[in-house]
């Protein structure tokens, strides 16, 4: 984490103001709706609670251990578009944070 960007694993709608209460002003989710079964919240959930909080949101679902260099450089120009800091999230955080080493890597962020 730094101070433009944090990871974490599945987040729920209920979790928003908590978010907001971090001083995040975006949310980036990078996981497939129900990859965790009918018990995982979908995008249009979150989406919902984090837009009524006041949160900027996106959702670039990638399946994990087949991250493309196009994921990499679609999350960049979501990245760098996006209020910062952004909350990055899928089940674990390791998918979203290496998106975001990787975009770091091939220097595709602006710092």
């Amino acid at each position: 984490m730094s101070e433009q960007v944090g990871f974490a694993g599945q987040i729920l709608p209920e979790h928003i103001s908590q978010i907001v209460e971090q001083g995040f002003k975006s949310v980036i989710n990078n996981r497939p709706d129900l990859e965790g079964g009918a018990e995982q919240p979908t995008s249009a959930q979150i989406e919902a609670a984090a837009r009524q909080a006041g949160l900027d949101y996106v959702h670039q679902p990638v399946v994990a251990g087949q991250i493309t260099e196009l994921d990499v450089r679609n999350f960049a120009n979501h990245f760098n578009e996006l209020p910062k800091p952004v909350l990055m999230f899928c089940r674990t955080g390791n998918r979203s944070n290496n998106l975001y080493q990787l975009a770091k890597q091939m220097d595709l962020l602006d710092d």
